[in-house]
Parts: C-alpha cells; structure tokens; sequence
C-alpha cells in the first residue's frame, strides 16, 4: 500500500475540542486514545490552561521549531504521564485486550490499512491510513464504541470506557512515518511492561 503524508495545498477538514484535529481524505495518521481513568483530571485541567495559554502565544502557521516545540512540551509529557500507568489498567488484561483487538483489526484492508499498533495497560496507538471514503471521526467513534461495549461486558461494570477526545496527527513524510513506527515498536520496553501485559503489531504495510 502506497504511503500517503499530508498534503499542503489539498483541502483540509479542521476541528478543535480541547486539541485541534487535521483531516485529509486518504491520509495516515498516528492516533492514542485512552482509557478514562488514565491520567488524574487535576492534571488534564492543568494541561488544558498551559495549552491554551500557549496557543495565544503562538498562533499557526508554524515553523518547524515552534511545533517541535509544541509537541515535546503538550504530547510528549502526556505519553510519560500513560506509560507511567495511571488508573486500573484494565488493558493489561489479556482478554479485556482482546476485545480491542477486535475492533482494531474489524475493518482493516476495508476502511483503512493497519501499518502498526500497540495495546498498552491504559492506552492504545494506532498508525494507520484511511481508505478512500472512510472519515476518521466516524471511524474512531465506531471503534471506541464497540470496544468499550465489550470491554465492560467482559469486567462485568458500566460507565465510560475510553476518555472522550483522542489524539490524531496526520502524518507528514516518510521519516515521520518511521519516527511513529520506531515509538509503537519500543513502548512497551520503555514502560518496562512484561511480554503478557500488552498487544504488539509491526506490520509495515506501507511504502514509500
């Protein structure tokens, strides 16, 4: 499957909740979503203010330095604070992880195309590309959803599943594509989890 980076001057779908969010048809994007007990709301509150404050600060376009910049102090963190296992966890569960499994792989080669994936204790990221078509709100809603469904059913409880607002990113070139590859493949090791406390998927489906 040809790899598809974003494109500057094709049209782009704009959206802004608490993060903003890209959408080109048929891109690759690099997705987290998490599970709602993953990180303290005290902490999310906080985070909220320090964004917005440097937003005003920094209005877009961006160079390259101001969004490395952006990304180091506002993703970066967030990633520390997941792998540093907040919350119950229930993902380390081989079979609460299981019923995520399924509805990651339920429209692969259909809607989209897995290139990698990881299943954490309290978070997931997905590296995939859209099909032509396939909207990725609808599509992380859809997931989300299913999974959370049996994700409860299997822990015999109710209530929300997956914190609301996901991270997406489009991909912008190949060496970012291999940076996102490279960061799926070695969480696990740098949260120090065991072989049976997540699910690893390199596939590499995409190419140059």
């Amino acid at each position: 499957m040809k790899f598809r980076p974003f494109q500057p001057f094709q049209e782009i779908d704009r959206s802004k909740r608490h993060l903003p969010h890209w959408q080109q048809e048929t891109a690759c994007y690099f997705v987290t979503f998490r599970l709602g007990d993953s990180l303290p709301q005290s902490m999310l509150d906080q985070w909220k203010r320090e964004h917005a404050a440097w937003l005003e600060h920094h209005p877009k376009p961006w160079n390259k330095a101001i969004e490395q910049e952006h990304d180091e102090r506002f993703i970066e963190t967030r990633e520390k604070w997941l792998d540093a296992g907040h919350g119950a966890c229930h993902l380390r569960r081989p079979e609460i992880r299981e019923c995520v499994l399924r509805s990651v792989r339920k429209f692969d080669q259909i809607r989209y195309d897995l290139d990698a994936f990881v299943i954490m204790p309290n978070h997931v990221h997905l590296l995939w590309q859209l099909r032509e078509g396939a909207d990725l709100s609808k599509e992380l809603k859809g997931l989300k959803g299913a999974s959370a469904r049996a994700c409860n059913l299997a822990l015999n409880q109710e209530g929300q599943f997956w914190m609301d607002e996901s991270y997406d990113r489009i991909v912008r070139d190949w060496d970012e594509l291999t940076a996102f590859r490279r960061y799926i493949a070695q969480n696990p090791t740098e949260a120090k989890l065991r072989h049976d406390e997540y699910t690893l998927e390199s596939r590499h489906v995409l190419e140059p």
